[in-house]
């Protein structure tokens, strides 16, 4: 029965995975955004993350502080990888053609994919969620995990922080001068490449993030960065690619959908989101709050 309580339920269970899928669709949103180049790979990044925070897990033992020092850990490891690859290979595409881009970065997907293999095999992992959130909470109700109410409320703290650094710092005016004219940009004196390192990074952080955040939710397996991306280009698109509030807007809308279309088409729910997907290229082919893409 349609109850209020059991319509919360579903809101709450929305906005959850909505918040999951923000964290790291904002990454993959910021990376085209300045560097224009649709990442393919931001998926595999989302799953060494997952990975690295199961091994770091692992070192540390059952201390009661292991998983936070393992999401920041991840995060950064991920991020330092990112940073290595647009250094060393990614850099050398940018004036090529995007089908360039897109074969590179697909062929991260496999690379990356066969070494997370290597190293930690094809068997289900799990990590447990911290004793301090392990909890839960009644409301009108329903049964809210504390784990849940942190990722609700992470969400929009990583969209307020993002936010805070592109329009209130000059390292954020530069990253939106970059996104505008990067020639003009490198013409006045700034540093472009490493520029676009550090965005790469962010962006590349932000998955590592959203991968380790996820663990104590969902098993960690081999295949689970195809799930992400396909789901991240829905929300981006929706949302607008490079806007990071659309990302926000289109993250909620997929989360709500996909949650209460199981109650109208329980199969075919994910049919749904591919349907408003498809509607809003029609109607706003820049997504709802994203701008038509300089060339």
């Amino acid at each position: 029965m349609l109850t209020p309580s059991f319509l919360l339920a579903q809101f709450q269970s929305g906005l959850t995975a909505a918040m999951f899928l923000f964290i790291v669709a904002s990454g993959l949103s910021l990376i085209f955004g300045v560097l224009r180049v649709l990442n393919f790979a931001h998926g595999s990044f989302y799953m060494l993350g997952a990975y690295m925070a199961w091994q770091v897990t692992q070192w540390l033992g059952a201390a009661s502080v292991s998983f936070w020092i393992a999401v920041p850990v991840a995060a950064a490891t991920v991020a330092i990888l990112g940073g290595v690859i647009e250094r060393l290979l990614l850099r050398h595409l940018y004036g090529r053609e995007e089908l360039y881009q897109l074969l590179f970065t697909y062929a991260l997907v496999l690379i990356l994919g066969d070494a997370a293999r290597i190293l930690w095999g094809t068997q289900q992992l799990a990590v447990p969620r911290p004793p301090l959130l392990a909890g839960s909470f009644d409301v009108m109700g329903i049964v809210v995990p504390h784990y849940n109410l942190f990722i609700i409320v992470l969400g929009p703290l990583v969209a307020l922080g993002c936010w805070l650094l592109l329009s209130r710092t000059g390292t954020g005016r530069m990253i939106r001068a970059a996104a505008w004219d990067r020639e003009m940009l490198s013409a006045l004196g700034a540093d472009v490449g490493r520029l676009y390192t550090l965005m790469f990074m962010a962006g590349s952080f932000l998955a590592g993030l959203g991968g380790a955040l996820v663990t104590p939710v969902r098993s960690i397996t081999p295949g689970m960065d195809v799930d992400i991306i396909v789901e991240c280009f829905i929300v981006v698109v929706i949302g607008g690619l490079g806007s990071l509030w659309g990302t926000f807007l289109g993250a909620i809308i997929f989360g709500q959908v996909l949650a209460f279309g199981i109650l109208i088409l329980p199969g075919f729910s994910l049919f749904a989101v591919f349907v408003l997907m498809a509607f809003v290229l029609v109607v706003r082919p820049a997504g709802l709050l994203g701008r038509p893409v300089k060339r």
